[in-house]
């Protein structure tokens, strides 16, 4: 009984662990990945829904809606051109 209880000790401490790791990207870097972003209302009274974005950097070719990107959550190919300022 006590070999079963440390056992989930263990697998719970590991488990809480490997979803901390994976599943937060807050403290990811500026250089690649995305961040969450929580849903908002904007200046105009327009709500926007939770969702994913890339980490901000100096490029605009890295953006999943510039061409030649397919953002991984919706399978929708980038329209903008990223050389246009």
């Amino acid at each position: 009984m006590r070999g079963i209880a440390i056992a989930l000790i263990v697998i719970i401490t590991f488990a809480a662990g490997s979803v901390d790791a994976k599943g937060s990207d807050k403290g990811s870097s500026s250089s690649g990945g995305a961040h969450h972003v929580a849903g908002h209302t904007t200046k105009s009274g327009s709500y926007v829904a939770p969702h994913r974005a890339t980490n901000p950097n100096k490029s605009k070719h890295d953006n999943w809606s510039s061409k030649g990107n397919t953002n991984p959550d919706t399978g929708k190919n980038g329209t903008k051109n990223p050389d246009k300022p």
